[in-house]
């Protein structure tokens, strides 16, 4: 029993513990208040176009826009069942997808980004939430109020 309750009083350390820290982590929107995908080098930005195309912008350290380079970018969206697989183009300094998100405001959202063509696919997933958050008026998939 003693051996239970120090296990369960390690777990609710551990647990308050990630909670707090993400809690208090500052989130960095992007040039055009969308999501940073901070996993892979150069970041980037991940934003939704009032056409509902996806729009990539590369960014710097230092927050600032950069053009693309090799990078190649396919989005999956949409129910598991009926996918939208989203290719894209450089368009000046992005890259935009060759066609519109599927209808919907909250779906699971699957990134594939190679940084070049030989490179090994970073992934992000997470799901696109549409909606606009009250507080810092971004769209809830880029919502920088850490709630």
């Amino acid at each position: 029993m003693n051996t239970l309750l120090r296990l369960l009083a390690l777990t609710t350390l551990a647990f308050t513990a990630v909670t707090t820290a993400s809690a208090h982590e500052k989130i960095t929107p992007g040039p055009n208040h969308g999501r940073l995908i901070t996993t892979v080098e150069p970041r980037v930005e991940f934003f939704v176009t009032p056409e509902r195309k996806v729009q990539f912008t590369f960014v710097d350290k230092d927050g600032k826009a950069i053009a693309p380079a090799a990078q190649v970018v396919t989005v999956t969206a949409g129910e598991r069942t009926a996918p939208t697989t989203l290719t894209f183009t450089k368009t000046g300094n992005v890259l935009l997808s060759d066609k519109a998100l599927p209808a919907g405001n909250d779906f699971p959202t699957v990134v594939q980004i190679k940084t070049t063509p030989e490179a090994k696919v970073v992934y992000a997933r997470f799901n696109l939430n549409l909606s606009i958050c009250d507080e810092c008026q971004n769209a809830e998939y880029a919502c920088i109020c850490a709630h």
